[in-house]
Order: C-alpha cells, then sequence, then structure tokens
C-alpha cells in the first residue's frame, strides 16, 4: 500500500481545498491560544504598574554610582521593532513568499508573541521580587546632602532619596528586560531559521549555519547595550539572556519538531484534521519526528 503523506507536508497545489466547516473549526480551535496570548499580555501590563521590592543599599556601592543615561541606545520602540517586529516580517516573507504556507506563518507568529508574552510577564514577575538596584541608582536617588548608612547595618534605604521620579523603575535590575526579549525574539528566529535551513542535517554546511546564528548575535549585542547604557550589570544581562532563549525554545519546540529531525522545516499539523482519515491512514502516515524507539522510521526502504 502507499505511503499516505499528511496535507500539510504536500506541496501548497497538491493540498486538498479545506472546507469551510473545517476552517471554523481551525479559527476556533486556535482562538483560544491567541486570547490567552493577548491576556498575558494584559498580565503584563497589570504587573507593571506595581511598586516592586526595594532593597537596601549602600551609598558608598560604587557599583551603583554610575551616571543616569538619558538616551538609550536601545529605546523600547527600537526593541519591539527589533525582537518583534523583524521576525515577523521574516516569517512573512518565508511564509508566503517561500513556503507559499499560511499555517507556517500563522504558528510562527503566534509562537513568537507567546514566547514574547510569556518572558515579560516572567522577567518582571522577578524584576518586582528582588528589587535590585540598577547601576545608576544614586543618580537616579540624588541622596540629600549629608546622608550617610545606618550606623548599626551599615546599609542606607530609598528614604534617603530626594527624588522619587526615577526610583520605581531603578529597582528593577535583575534580570535584564531587554536581554530576556530580545533572546526571546531573536531566539526563535534563530530557531526558525536553523530549521527550515536543516542546520543539523549530519552534512556541516558552514553558511547555513552564520545565517542561524546571526539573529543571536543581535540580540547579544542589545543585551550588551544594557550595561554600557548602566541601566544593568552584567549578572542581570546574562540571566536574561538565558531566560529568554530557554522560553524561545520552549514556545518553538510546542509548534515545530526538533531540529535534528528530517522534517525540521515544516510545522506540526493542525489540532484539526484538514481531512478523514481512517484507521488504516494514520498508521501509514509519516511521523513529523523521529521516534526514540524506532531508528528507522525515515529509511529509504520506509519511503520505498
Amino acid at each position: 500500500m502507499g505511503l499516505l503523506v499528511p496535507d500539510h507536508l504536500l506541496p501548497s497545489t497538491d493540498r486538498p481545498p479545506i472546507d469551510n466547516k473545517k476552517r471554523k473549526q481551525l479559527v476556533l480551535s486556535y482562538s483560544a491560544d491567541w486570547i490567552l496570548t493577548i491576556a498575558l499580555w494584559i498580565l503584563f501590563v497589570g504587573v507593571d504598574q506595581i511598586d516592586g521590592y526595594r532593597r537596601e543599599f549602600s551609598l558608598t556601592d560604587t557599583s551603583i554610582q554610575y551616571t543616569y543615561t538619558l538616551h538609550e541606545r536601545v529605546p523600547v520602540w527600537l526593541l519591539a521593532v527589533l525582537v518583534g517586529l523583524v521576525p515577523l516580517v521574516f516569517f512573512l516573507v518565508i511564509g508566503f513568499g517561500i513556503s507559499r504556507s499560511f499555517w507556517d506563518w500563522h504558528v510562527a507568529s503566534l509562537g513568537l508573541i507567546l514566547a514574547q508574552a510569556i518572558t515579560w510577564v516572567v522577567t518582571d514577575c522577578i524584576k518586582l521580587t528582588v528589587g535590585r538596584p540598577r547601576p545608576d541608582l544614586i543618580a537616579r536617588c540624588k541622596p540629600f546632602e549629608g546622608a550617610m548608612n545606618a550606623a548599626q547595618y551599615g546599609l542606607a534605604t530609598w528614604a534617603v532619596c530626594t527624588d522619587d521620579s526615577k526610583l520605581k523603575d531603578g529597582f528593577r535590575s535583575f534580570p535584564s528586560g531587554h536581554a530576556s526579549s530580545s533572546f526571546a525574539g531573536l531566539g526563535f528566529l534563530a530557531f526558525y531559521l536553523a530549521g527550515k535551513l536543516h542546520v543539523f542535517d549530519r552534512r556541516g554546511y558552514t553558511a547555513p549555519a552564520w545565517i542561524a546564528v546571526t539573529p543571536i548575535l543581535g540580540a547579544a549585542l542589545i543585551a550588551v547595550s544594557r550595561t554600557m547604557d548602566y541601566r544593568h550589570h552584567a549578572g542581570d544581562v546574562i540571566a536574561g539572556g538565558i531566560l529568554g532563549l530557554l522560553i524561545s525554545y520552549f514556545c518553538y519546540r510546542l509548534y515545530y519538531p526538533t531540529l535534528s529531525d528530517r522534517h525540521c522545516h515544516l510545522p506540526y499539523e493542525p489540532r484539526i484534521a484538514t481531512r478523514q482519515q481512517t484507521k488504516e491512514d494514520r498508521n501509514e502516515t509519516l511521523p513529523l519526528h523521529n521516534n526514540p524507539n524506532d531508528r528507522n522510521s525515515f529509511s529509504e526502504e520506509s519511503m520505498s
């Protein structure tokens, strides 16, 4: 019996049309995902308004005596463009221009936005809980003349500050939101490109590797700029980068197989099947990822 290939593995011109009933089921199935993702963003906006924990600090601590930078190298609006709009443009060009697949564009966009939403909520919750002073805290604080550390414990509180306008953000150093967001967005793009280019195809081509790693370089440069602007300590940036990269990979794997998979350039099938399959058909459908218990699932014999 011939091998039945799932619809999403067929060329776009060979795929059977989706009837209105199936299309409606698909929309309803994934609308919940979009609603939850949007809800996460709303949650982030709410959490961001909270005045978090403010740690005690030393007025003689040189690590928090840096200048307050008025103009950041990567302001928030530019960060949104680099880690949000740029990946979405890539998904649009590749999904519609090369793959000619609306489904690929949809799940890539959903995965990216979900990764960013989770990253921002997690990052903000940690920031508010830790309350670590930024490197420019003293410049934000502007202690009153003659202010000194407490005699008993040798530390001061924000009560010695004369300017409260920038203090709320002054205790949100750990982890870096720019770093976590850049690695979440550009990290997701890197995984997406690595899958499309089959970087781990066991043939060792260097050009695909360079292309796939380029977004990671961009994320690293954005993260490093935060130490140059004296907004974050090195540890804040490292922790934020690791957090964002882990979340980006987690969200990528929700919709795409592992990068070592033969079909890593293709997203998983929709949750709602686009055509009716018999039990016999499903048994002969090409698997979407390697079965660890069946190393020969993609052997030449199985394709004949």
